[in-house]
């Protein structure tokens, strides 16, 4: 498909929307497109195992229709990969041991890049304390507070935290 307003940029390049208007985002990069690393959790978007970008801002894709994404950018875990290999979150997600079983990752990650442009765009959370900030930064609590739309079961939510820190933290900018 050439580039048109009709198309959705999933990771970079143009896909054609989906004829049937009632096919998910999800169902769109797993089934459609073969992208297997957004994860169908519990298809309510309650876990966030199905987070991706949409625009630069976290979606859950299983509640989101592909085709509301038209003229849009969709990133995935896999387009979150540069020319100089893993993005820096996934790196620190391997130092941190902040997966197990993996299941979550792909979902936790994108959700936390996502949380990294709000805390730059200073938009506030529940536990945020100035709320005037024109820049938040990311402490345990407020990572904490952010992430909680995703849902880890396996144990390794303190990794998860302790990668997002030391990645999107005063000392790492």
């Amino acid at each position: 498909m050439a580039d048109s307003a009709d198309a959705i940029r999933i990771n970079g390049t143009a896909v054609e929307p989906p004829g049937d208007p009632r096919v998910s985002l999800l169902d769109l990069l797993r089934e459609r497109l073969e992208l297997h690393g957004a994860k169908k959790g519990c298809d309510q978007g309650a876990c966030g195992a199905c987070t991706v970008l949409a625009d630069g801002e976290r979606i859950v894709s299983c509640l989101a229709l592909a085709v509301q994404y038209t003229g849009r950018e969709v990133v995935t875990i896999e387009g979150l990969t540069g020319e100089d290999g893993p993005h820096p979150l996934q790196r620190a997600f391997v130092e941190h041991d902040g997966f197990q079983c993996g299941y979550c990752t792909p979902g936790q990650i994108c959700s936390a890049v996502g949380m990294a442009a709000e805390l730059e765009r200073g938009v506030p959370s529940y536990v945020t304390d100035d709320l005037a900030a024109e820049r938040i930064a990311p402490g345990r609590d407020e990572v904490r507070e952010r992430m909680s739309g995703n849902l880890c079961r396996c144990g390794a939510h303190n990794g998860i935290v302790a990668a997002i820190t030391e990645t999107y933290g005063t000392e790492a900018r």
